[in-house]
C-alpha cells in the first residue's frame, strides 16, 4: 500500500498528532507513508519521522488550484493509493479526487463536540461525503452520526493511539513544589473547560494550598483564553494556576508532573489521556467521549460527570492524598493503553479494514 495523511497544519492539537502518528507508524508497515500539509506548519513539525516523505502545500485559500496540482504532482510521481484526510482537510483530498479520480479516499472523523453533535453542520460534509471511500472515527458516537447523517456504511472506529515522541530538549520546568503538581495537557478552548479546573483550585488553595495547576496547551489569545486569565487573577489564583501554552517537551513535562487531569464537556478519546497513561500519571476526567472506554472509575484513574465541581474536587482530594493509589492507577492505566490503544492493534485494525475495503 502507498498511503499519504493530509492534515491542514502542524499545530499542537489532536488530529494533527494523530495524523503524524499514522504516518510514522505506517512507514514503519508500507512501501510508502507520506504527510502533506495544507495550510501551515507549526510545532509539531519536527515529530516526523525521517522515512515519511513530507510535503507542504501552502494552500492560500479553499479553491488554490497551485496547491491541489501540487499535491496531484505529488501523488502521481509517488504513485499513491490511499488519501486519508484528517478533520477539515477533507475539502482539499475531495479537490484531489477531481482533478485525480482514481484516487481513494479516507476521511478521519476527529469532530471534538460529539456531546453536541445535533448542532454540527452537515452541509459540506452532505455534499462531499459521496466522494469517500471510507470514514474512521475517533469514537462510537461520531461512528453512529456518519452512518445515520451521512447514510455512509463503510465506516470504523479506531481509538486513538500513543506513540514515542521524538526526544524534544527539556526547556518547560514546572512551578511550585515537586510532587504536587497537577497537569492538564489541553488547548485554551471551550469545550475543554478549564473554568472547571479554576473552580476545583480555588478548593484546593484552601485545603491543599501546596499544590498547584498546570496548563499546558494552544492559547488563541481569544475571550476563552481572556476570561481564564481574568478569573486566575479575580480568584487570587496566580500562584496556583500557571499557563504554559504549546510545549513541545511533553514528556519532560508529564516526567514532573505528579497527577493528570482533564475537565471536558466533550471529547472523542483524547490524546492527552493516552499520554497521561503512557507515563504511568493517575488521572481526574470527565466522563465525555470514549474516556469511559479506557478510564474504569476507581480502577485505573477517577471518573466524573461534566461540569461536576464537587465531585471532581472530591476525587482529586482523595488521589492527592494516597500515594499508594496514585502509583496504582498509573500503572493500571499504563496496562490498558499498552493493552487496548497501543500503535501495532490499532494499525493493525486500519491496514486490514483497507485491505478489506479494496479487495
Amino acid at each position: 500500500m502507498r498511503i499519504i495523511q493530509i492534515i491542514d497544519s502542524l499545530e499542537a492539537g489532536g488530529a494533527e498528532r494523530m495524523a503524524i502518528s499514522y504516518a510514522n507508524a505506517l512507514a514503519k508497515k508500507i512501501e510508502f507513508a507520506g504527510l502533506i500539509v495544507t495550510r501551515n506548519e507549526g510545532p509539531l513539525l519536527h515529530q516526523i519521522d525521517a522515512d515519511v516523505s513530507y510535503l507542504y502545500l501552502n494552500k492560500k485559500h479553499t479553491f488554490d488550484l497551485r496547491s491541489v496540482l501540487k499535491l496531484k504532482s505529488f501523488v502521481k510521481q509517488n504513485k499513491i493509493t490511499i488519501a486519508h484526510a484528517h478533520g477539515t482537510s477533507f475539502f482539499t483530498a475531495v479537490l484531489l479526487k477531481l482533478t485525480y479520480p482514481k484516487i481513494k479516499l479516507i476521511w478521519h472523523d476527529h469532530y471534538g463536540d460529539s456531546e453536541f453533535l445535533s448542532k454540527r453542520p452537515l452541509g459540506a460534509l452532505r455534499l462531499t461525503a459521496p466522494f469517500f471511500n471510507g470514514i474512521v472515527t475517533v469514537n462510537q458516537k461520531l461512528k453512529f452520526w456518519a452512518e445515520q447523517k451521512l447514510n455512509f456504511r463503510n465506516t470504523i472506529y479506531l481509538p486513538n493511539f500513543p506513540s514515542e515522541a521524538k526526544k524534544s530538549k527539556a526547556e518547560t520546568f514546572l512551578k511550585g513544589i515537586p510532587g504536587k503538581q497537577i497537569v492538564c495537557l489541553a488547548n485554551l478552548r471551550a469545550q475543554k473547560d478549564h473554568f472547571l479546573v479554576l473552580e476545583v483550585a480555588c478548593k484546593l488553595k484552601i485545603s491543599h494550598p501546596e499544590w498547584t495547576f498546570h496548563l499546558v496547551g494552544k492559547d488563541l489569545n481569544d475571550a476563552y483564553s481572556q476570561k481564564i486569565k481574568n478569573l486566575i487573577r479575580a480568584f487570587d489564583l496566580e500562584k496556583k494556576v500557571f499557563l504554559y501554552g504549546t510545549q513541545q517537551d511533553v514528556a519532560h513535562i508529564l516526567q514532573q508532573a505528579t497527577i493528570g487531569i482533564l475537565t471536558s464537556q466533550s471529547e472523542g478519546l483524547p490524546v492527552a489521556l493516552l499520554e497521561y497513561g503512557w507515563h504511568k500519571k493517575p488521572v481526574v476526567v470527565t466522563a465525555v467521549g470514549e474516556i469511559a472506554s479506557l478510564v474504569v472509575n476507581g480502577k485505573n484513574g477517577f471518573l466524573v460527570a461534566a461540569q461536576q465541581e464537587s465531585i471532581f474536587y472530591e476525587a482529586l482530594v482523595v488521589l492527592i492524598d494516597s500515594e499508594r493509589l496514585q502509583l496504582e492507577f498509573g500503572r493500571a492505566l499504563y496496562q490498558t493503553v499498552l493493552d487496548h490503544n497501543s500503535e501495532t492493534a490499532v494499525i493493525g485494525q486500519y491496514l486490514n479494514w483497507l485491505q478489506n475495503s479494496y479487495k
